[in-house]
């Protein structure tokens, strides 16, 4: 079993920076991929990036170019650097790792942008 905890939400003005973190602990070890997630009122979930191993990455293109994920495996710690935030971008932030085929999933961490 994988634990996971967000943490960093809040509240933010336009054009601002937060940065979320992943915890990961339980049986870490093989964790390929870590992923963030969004989930704005009243829509479904959304992937926002993803990073697989140590370096193979994904943007969603209304995060390409604002956000950047990395992750830092002595700390089983993922991370999403969020710059240049928008309105659009509230909404409950999750995490997702997947293990042996298995996803895991936080329990989420707020994001509200004020324009």
């Amino acid at each position: 079993q994988v634990q996971l905890v967000e943490s960093g939400g809040g509240l933010v003005q336009a054009g601002e920076s937060l940065t979320l973190s992943c915890a990961a602990s339980g049986s870490t070890l093989g964790i390929t991929t870590f992923a963030w997630y969004r989930q704005s009122p009243g829509k479904q979930r959304d992937l926002l990036a993803s990073i697989i191993g140590g370096d193979s990455t994904y943007y969603a293109d209304s995060v390409k170019g604002r956000f950047t994920i990395s992750r830092d495996n002595a700390k089983n710690t993922a991370y999403l650097q969020m710059n240049s935030l928008i309105p659009e971008d509230t909404g409950v932030y999750y995490c997702k790792a997947v293990r042996s085929l298995i996803a895991y999933w936080g329990q989420g961490t707020q994001v509200t942008v004020s324009s």
